[in-house]
């Protein structure tokens, strides 16, 4: 069973948190306990309805308190297809860090559109950010029909609209749905009041979705989480590399590359929750067994030779500051690439990113609080990644203030 994951982004109050409650509500994935609480919760809100869908996933006081979404929330359930995550992100552009966070490891991105408003400044923000982290997949849910009275004229003035904004963001897949969250249309159940619309509803389109098949697609990465060498009579001799496999395949006799290295061997055997497996896909934990014994340490990153990666300790990339406090040059800094650290600094800012037009604006010295800037890094030692257009498992990083900790 293959997992989807998938964040939703809109404006304030163009009912993404509603959206998730009632396609958790509509697909049978809340118990029984948890409904009835909610309805006695409901009773203290403003809704209009028995259960306020929105306390699902508003969790922290102050989103209750103030109705909108402040932290991402994830959730998680499964159908008979497949198994969803669920990550519902804020809407304020004062939190565009908490955003991005949510949507990094998305394959899919629900963005919502109040039918009222149409395509507004957000609407457009949200995508742009949905470009630049290459989210393969985009579902526009044109949300609250039932407040201009299921009208298809307005659903097809929005859609051209977007479309007209979208089109030079070279956006893989664009779909469409209206529907209304407060009230269950075109979530799950098909909508009696929007018979002109032929397409699928919200939840087929999560169940229908295709998605890449990552272990054919993707290049060959590993990267060492830890070595295990138990040093016993029976394993006297027994060297084993644990860690999760990032993308791509592993075969025993691959011939791979370690790196920082830059040795070549062969893997010798391949274990998979304690039993001896030819072959291995990406997110398997496993422990590589190689004919060679070379020094290799957590954070080596194993390659299948036939398609090697970017090594280099000069990086080109694109970041969002998350840290309260901008950077300042000179700022000390560990970057993080998946297991692997290294000491880092911010060698060159080349350019600001506009999120409403994409434009590059001319560069400061400084990076404030959300700002995504193209940057120049200078590592301590070489890194063996990828370009994040081809293979994002290892592409993304974090950046570290070695001082405070903040990322």
């Amino acid at each position: 069973m293959d997992l989807l994951r998938f964040f939703t982004a809109g404006n304030v109050d163009d009912g993404k948190s509603t959206l998730i409650g009632r396609l958790l509500l509509d697909s049978n994935s809340i118990s029984t306990d948890i409904i009835e609480i909610l309805t006695k919760q409901s009773k203290n809100t403003n809704s209009n309805t028995p259960i306020d869908l929105a306390l699902l996933t508003d969790g922290l006081r102050a989103e209750r308190e103030q109705g909108i979404t402040i932290d991402v929330a994830y959730k998680y359930f499964s159908s008979t297809k497949r198994k969803y995550i669920i990550a519902d992100t804020p809407g304020h552009a004062e939190y565009t860090r908490n955003m991005f966070t949510g949507a990094s490891t998305c394959d899919l991105a629900l963005i919502l559109i109040d039918a009222r408003l149409g395509v507004t400044e957000q609407t457009k923000r949200h995508t742009i950010i949905a470009s630049i982290l290459g989210i393969p997949n985009l579902v526009i849910c044109i949300n609250k029909m039932d407040l201009v009275e299921y009208n298809e004229i307005i659903f097809n003035l929005i859609k051209q609209d977007y479309l007209a904004f979208s089109a030079s963001l070279n956006l893989t897949s664009v779909d469409f749905v209206p529907l209304s969250a407060l009230l269950g249309e075109n979530v799950v159940k098909r909508s009696e009041k929007m018979n002109w619309y032929e397409g699928q509803t919200l939840f087929e389109f999560l169940e229908n979705i295709k998605l890449d098949d990552a272990t054919t697609q993707n290049p060959s990465r590993f990267q060492v989480q830890y070595i295990i060498r138990p040093q016993t009579e029976e394993l006297h001799d027994y060297r084993g590399y644990a860690g999760t496999v990032l993308s791509g395949k592993f075969s025993i006799e691959d011939e791979v590359f370690i790196y920082p290295s830059e040795q070549k061997s062969r893997i010798k055997r391949i274990e998979k929750n304690q039993q001896d497996v030819s072959n291995v896909v990406e997110g398997d934990p496993i422990i590589l067994h190689l004919h060679d014994n070379f020094d290799i340490s957590r954070g080596s990153t194993i390659v299948r030779s036939t398609d090697t990666p970017i090594f280099s300790d000069s990086v080109e990339a694109l970041i969002c500051w998350m840290d309260n406090k901008p950077f300042v040059k000179g700022q000390r800094l560990v970057l993080q690439h998946n297991s692997h650290c290294v000491k880092a600094s911010i060698k060159e800012i080349s350019a600001s990113i506009d999120v409403h037009s994409t434009k590059e604006l001319d560069a400061k010295d400084s990076i404030q609080l959300n700002e995504i800037c193209k940057i120049t890094l200078k590592l301590s030692s070489g890194i063996a990644y990828d370009a994040y257009k081809n293979n994002r498992k290892n592409a993304a990083f974090i950046l570290i203030n070695e001082n405070t900790n903040n990322t």
